[in-house]
């Protein structure tokens, strides 16, 4: 199933983004206490854009990532909010998806950025093209929390408003 396996807060561009066990997520603003809500990230400049409010990352790409290139890289360097498992990012862009109680627009992919290179490795802006996760709009306020499953809103589904993503790869037990 498709989950958040770590969320990762940073208060500054300055101070590292570390894990918390839940966070309340802010419509307009961002998750509550990291850089972004604060409005002191990096790219705060840009405060009208909803794809500063949050973003996810993949732990498959982070760690293939590593191993393809020796690097000591996590996806606590990766900076970003959330971190997930068992889903292709890439495919919400455009899609409204929930993660906890908190429903989430896609907006479009989070590529890696030439201050993301200078605090880690300048083969991050190569080696994550398509792989540095996705920038989405918070809809409704709530509360995430690590091991909360991640759902695509589904239209038109009688049985149920929303369906598992489980867009990874697969095997025969599924």
């Amino acid at each position: 199933m498709a989950h958040v396996v770590e969320i990762l807060i940073a208060e500054s561009p300055a101070t590292p983004a570390l894990p918390v066990p839940e966070v309340r997520a802010l419509p307009g603003v961002g998750l509550e206490g990291d850089r972004y809500a604060l409005g002191v990230g990096t790219f705060s400049f840009h405060p009208q854009k909803p794809d500063g409010e949050l973003t996810l990352v993949q732990m498959e790409h982070i760690a293939e990532f590593a191993r393809r290139t020796g690097l000591p890289f996590t996806v606590r360097e990766a900076r970003r909010n959330l971190v997930t498992t068992g889903i292709d990012l890439n495919l919400l862009v455009g899609r409204e998806f929930i993660v906890g109680d908190v429903r989430i627009r896609g907006i479009r992919l989070c590529e890696p950025c030439n201050y993301l290179a200078k605090q880690t490795s300048p083969e991050v802006l190569r080696g994550l093209v398509r792989k540095g996760g996705l920038r989405a709009q918070i809809l409704s306020e709530g509360t995430i929390e690590v091991g909360d499953a991640v759902t695509e809103v589904v239209a038109n589904t009688a049985a149920s408003p929303t369906a598992a993503l489980n867009v990874g790869p697969q095997s025969d037990s599924n």
